[in-house]
């Protein structure tokens, strides 16, 4: 008896089924109602109005947009190092970076968090930033490196030949040509950052919250509604995120010498 192709497939749609739709239609029942179950706006409205959550919010923000400019700035020459023949010949390379990625990141946290108590350093904004950086650096390297290895040399060879110096056939053949991979590792970089929790409770002692901290207090204190009501809001900006940035792959092969 051969089995059709399709068939194959029933385990993923069950998989996804319980363990992706099934979730998300929970988190949208529990956000649009109230707890006797009634349908409700409330909880998105009492967000609007709760000033601590904004702020909160407004934080996260600002830290995921920071966190991510450096991961990028760090990032993007890590990844062309590597893909580069001439300056990377040993694949002992990439593999040192992949390797932190093998440990638990909450045991790198709490490791990161010992060694800032170690040297007297004084938890805040500047040791989650690190932490932050330190665990979400290798989600923005690789996107990049797979981009780039990819490319097609001739572009970069045929801008050489018209007279571009190395510096402009970098910047208007190799980051255009790359795109795709920027934003893949934006988006990889930003969004953990935004509702991440335990980062920010052990590198700052908990003396800053970002939203991810909100929504598990609110869960924590049995404040389902709400709380779904906050993850829901999450999943619109992810959504909003992935809408804006899903194209760019379509324009991968864009650049010039102009």
């Amino acid at each position: 008896m051969t089995l059709k192709r399709t068939t194959w497939c029933l385990p993923y749609v069950v998989f996804m089924a319980l363990f992706v739709v099934l979730p998300l239609l929970l988190i949208g029942v529990y956000a649009f109602s109230d707890g006797a179950g009634h349908f409700t706006l409330s909880n998105f409205t009492k967000f609007f109005q709760d000033k601590d959550s904004l702020a909160t919010f407004a934080l996260s923000i600002e830290v995921a947009i920071e966190n991510t400019a450096i991961c990028l700035l760090l990032g993007y020459p890590v990844a062309w190092i590597l893909t580069n023949k001439k300056l990377n010949r040993s694949a002992v390379t990439i593999i040192l970076f992949i390797l932190p990625m093998w440990v638990n990141a909450l045991m790198r946290t709490l490791a990161t968090a010992e060694l800032f108590t170690m040297f007297g350093i004084t938890l805040g904004k500047g040791t989650l930033l690190y932490g932050m950086v330190y665990d979400y650096l290798p989600f923005m390297i690789y996107p990049i490196y797979n981009t780039l290895q990819k490319m097609d040399p001739s572009y970069a060879e045929a801008a050489e030949d018209l007279g571009a110096t190395p510096w402009r056939v970098f910047w208007k053949v190799t980051v255009p040509l790359s795109k795709s991979g920027i934003m893949s590792g934006i988006m990889m970089v930003f969004m953990p950052t935004v509702s991440t929790f335990a980062i920010s409770e052990f590198l700052t002692n908990n003396k800053i919250k970002l939203f991810g901290t909100i929504i598990q207090e609110k869960i924590y204190a049995s404040m389902w509604n709400y709380g779904a009501a906050l993850a829901f809001i999450m999943l619109i900006i992810i959504g909003i995120t992935t809408l804006l940035t899903g194209g760019e792959s379509d324009g991968q092969e864009e650049g010039g010498l102009i």
